[in-house]
């Protein structure tokens, strides 16, 4: 499992300040060595841009190609495709540190990175929380347009057709409680 994750190994010593690009291809092996159960299974292209300067790395990543995902609703597998672009920033520091999503900090004295947990998060983050099989997919989004739908009236919100405004059926009880 680790020998799998070592291909994603970037010795950044002695590197100029420049750019670098690298590509990596991945497979089920990738999701088996990160030791996780969210993806099983898959296959993807990374193509990674690399930028060195004297206090930073700055890391732009493409990934593309397909995941196995289990849909929620049959529990039939199916293929999801990703696309994705995504930036991080490696700042050189005297400590270790995750500022934000798109900032981290790293020692000075840091030879090598490894970009692999890096690729598993963009991937993660980008799954739908609701995995359904693509065949489910429009039914699901009708369903979500109907909620979302505003009624018009002719008559001016919160009155009825007497003038009044309406009242809340589970208050018409206590009214009459009052009135007796």
């Amino acid at each position: 499992m680790v020998k799998e994750l070592q291909k994603y190994d970037i010795s950044i010593v002695g590197l100029e300040n420049r750019a670098y690009e690298y590509d990596f291809e991945s497979d089920d092996a990738f999701f088996a060595a990160m030791e996780q159960e969210l993806i099983q299974s898959g296959s993807f292209r990374t193509h990674l841009v690399l930028t060195k300067s004297a206090t930073m790395i700055q890391l732009d990543f493409h990934i593309h190609g397909t995941v196995g995902l289990t849909c929620d609703r049959t529990l039939e597998p199916f293929d999801e495709s990703i696309d994705l672009r995504e930036q991080l920033f490696l700042k050189f520091s005297d400590h270790a540190e995750e500022l934000t999503d798109e900032i981290e900090l790293i020692p000075w004295d840091t030879h090598q990175i490894n970009v692999a947990r890096y690729m598993f998060d963009f991937i993660a983050l980008s799954l739908p929380m609701k995995k359904l099989h693509p065949r489910f997919r429009n039914e699901e989004e009708s369903d979500t347009e109907e909620e979302g739908k505003v009624i018009y009236r002719s008559e001016p919100e919160g009155t009825d057709d007497a003038g009044e405004p309406p009242v809340d059926p589970r208050w018409e009880a206590l009214k009459k409680l009052n009135n007796n």
